[in-house]
């Protein structure tokens, strides 16, 4: 399997591509806590790449206090990735939605967001563990 180039010196840095069933499972296995790692990094990796949106500290601020916020502003932070690249947003604010529905949304909405974010770093040139 061909690796790809190393980014030039300058490049943005790429986000982690994670699995979503991965993510669940960890959430589960460590009672939550993992949940709020992968919140934190997500946020942080986002912005690392971006320069904007909210970053790791007050990602894992509103997990902790008002974590039913955090769904609505990834899935949004994801689709401005795809946007300042001038492609269509895969997923959107809206896409956090998915998590009213008791159960499966949060499932759904993680698939979702997850799937687009990995999709974008792969893209970039980011490879899955």
């Amino acid at each position: 399997m061909a690796q790809p180039a190393p980014a030039p010196a300058g490049a943005r840095p790429l986000g982690k591509p994670r699995g979503w069933v991965v993510v669940i499972l960890l959430s589960i296995v460590t009672l939550g806590i993992y949940g709020l790692v992968y919140q934190y990094k997500t946020f942080q990796e986002m912005k690392d790449y971006s320069g904007e949106g909210i970053g790791g500290v007050v990602g894992l601020i509103l997990a902790i206090f008002i974590g039913f916020v955090n769904p609505f502003i990834m899935s949004a932070e994801v689709g401005n990735l795809y946007a300042a690249e001038r492609q269509e947003k895969p997923v959107s604010g809206i896409t956090g939605l998915w998590i009213l529905l008791p159960i499966v949304g949060t499932f759904i909405w993680l698939a979702k967001t997850q799937n687009a974010l990995s999709a974008f770093w792969e893209a970039h040139g980011a490879v899955r563990p």
